[in-house]
């Protein structure tokens, strides 16, 4: 199976390339525990902002890559981004920006992070702190000034090929899918996955997830997907449902029950016969409401209206979702739904962050165009592109969200309510917190100079290098093969160069 590559209104992939298997990427001795890699994802870029979402892949432990604008020297090893998707990378092209240096960045990756050394012109900052050389860990963002935001995280090396949502459901990259979806990290792939195995089965469902993680969007996508998807989809949240009429609501009651006057209720089990029925915060119902659905589910939906006396049937299914402990669920309703599935939380996808922002954004300037269309623009092509200063997205990526997109939505709100110009800027409680050194925020990596190798390094170095200056000075870490030829006359080694 491949992806769908680069779509039509999206520049191509570099010349000559193709859509890869992930074997063909070279990933041997890049997988760590669980399997896993080192990556930067691309969060934010001034001159190609279609590409946000694309990770490069960084090097083996102890070798070292450059990054910058262009193609580089042929004997270098450059950093690529690539669209990873199920079981396949999408290479693109070289990074264009003309802020950018063609050697930007150094890094080294190392058993614990990876260092990153500034040898270009363009500012570095390390989670909002300039600075000339530091140590990444998994979380730390990296900005070029105006020109590019990174990500540095550890991500699954492989994703699975797709066995039951066919790539017309996936859409484009960095867009939402069929099912309104988004992301383009491994765990919200394996949510898909995961969804469309529940959909094509016949039981019935549990939905974990914290608040803001979607849980009646990942209900709508199992009745999308399903055979179901022609009859009902009905929602209720358990909560709204009133006491002492939960039973009324849940399977309705006859007509003149229990008062004279009183119109038949057909109840949420009847409305769904034949579809679906999402019941969310569904452990909020109380035990004996709970029990009550037990014989619903067993006895091929049987049920009873209150105030009749004969029974009656519903081909429905029931997806219930919660934000508790499943122990809190009576236990033999929890044996009765199947299927269970954990949504993803923002801290567990970062890299979809900026995906999701720009979502969001998009989504509020159609439904208020008066307060949030000045922050879309139209390209050449017709796409609306999201205005967005780096540093929304920079702290955003290194906030905590709790309540997940819902937070990070109203994060928005207050940041366009706030925004003197076109672009959305940070929102004020973020450039405080970080004024104030909150606790728990990632720390500012300080600056501080590479150690200079020794003269017994340097040779030890060419050596390994058949004398090669250029690749030594890489295998040192050092800016340029200039900076070791100056090393090299101060030691008074002679090189082969």
């Amino acid at each position: 199976m491949t992806t769908t590559g680069y779509s039509p209104c999206h520049p191509r992939p570099m010349p000559g390339s193709t859509t890869l298997p992930v074997s063909s990427v070279a990933l041997s001795g890049r997988v760590g525990d669980g399997g896993e890699i080192p990556v930067l994802a691309l969060a934010w870029s001034a001159k190609e902002p279609y590409r946000v979402g694309e990770i490069a892949v960084l090097a083996p432990v102890g070798e070292s890559q450059v990054l910058g604008r262009g193609e580089g020297e042929s004997d270098e090893a450059r950093t690529r981004f690539y669209r990873q998707r199920p079981a396949t990378f999408t290479p693109g092209p070289a990074l264009e920006g003309d802020g950018l240096s063609r050697r930007q960045l150094l890094l080294t990756t190392q058993e614990d992070g990876v260092v990153v050394e500034s040898i270009g012109r363009c500012e570095l900052q390390v989670n909002g702190a300039r600075c000339e050389r530091a140590v990444l860990h998994p979380g730390d963002t990296l900005y070029l000034r105006r020109q590019l935001l990174l990500l540095f995280t550890r991500r699954a090396a492989f994703i699975p090929k797709s066995r039951h949502l066919p790539p017309s459901s996936w859409g484009e990259f960095g867009e939402s899918d069929k099912h309104g979806i988004l992301g383009e990290s491994p765990a919200t792939w394996q949510l898909r996955e995961q969804l469309a195995f529940v959909a094509k089965s016949a039981t019935h469902a549990l939905l974990l997830g914290a608040s803001g993680t979607g849980k009646e969007l990942a209900a709508r996508a199992i009745h999308a997907m399903s055979n179901r998807a022609s009859k009902p989809f009905v929602a209720r949240n358990a909560t709204t449902l009133p006491a002492g009429l939960i039973d009324a609501e849940l399977f309705g009651s006859a007509k003149n029950y229990p008062n004279a006057g009183m119109p038949e209720r057909p109840g949420l089990v009847g409305q769904a016969d034949g579809g679906t029925l999402f019941l969310d915060e569904i452990a909020e119902l109380p035990l004996e409401q709970q029990g009550h659905l037990l014989r619903l589910l067993d006895m091929g939906g049987e049920y009873q209206r209150l105030g009749e006396a004969t029974t009656r049937r519903s081909d429905m299914r029931l997806v219930g979702a919660t934000n508790r402990d499943p122990a809190a669920l009576k236990h033999d309703l929890r044996a009765r739904l199947t299927s269970v599935v954990e949504l993803t939380t923002l801290a567990s996808r970062r890299e979809d962050i900026p995906l999701l922002a720009r979502h969001l954004l998009l989504r509020a300037a159609k439904q208020s165009p008066e307060v949030a269309g000045r922050f879309v623009d139209e390209t050449a092509t017709g796409r609306p592109l999201a205005r967005f200063a780096p540093a929304f997205i920079d702290f955003a990526l290194r906030q905590e969200f709790p309540a997940n997109t819902r937070q990070l939505e109203a994060a928005l709100w207050k940041a366009m309510s706030e925004a003197p110009d076109r672009d959305v800027l940070a929102p004020s409680e973020w450039r405080s917190e970080a004024t104030a050194g909150r606790p728990g925020a990632p720390a500012a990596v300080a600056p501080r100079p590479p150690a200079e190798p020794t003269a017994d390094e340097i040779r030890a170095a060419l050596a390994s290098v058949g004398g090669s200056v250029g690749k030594a000075a890489r295998n040192l870490g050092l800016s340029s093969r200039f900076a070791l030829y100056r090393l090299m006359k101060k030691h008074g080694i002679e090189g082969a160069e």
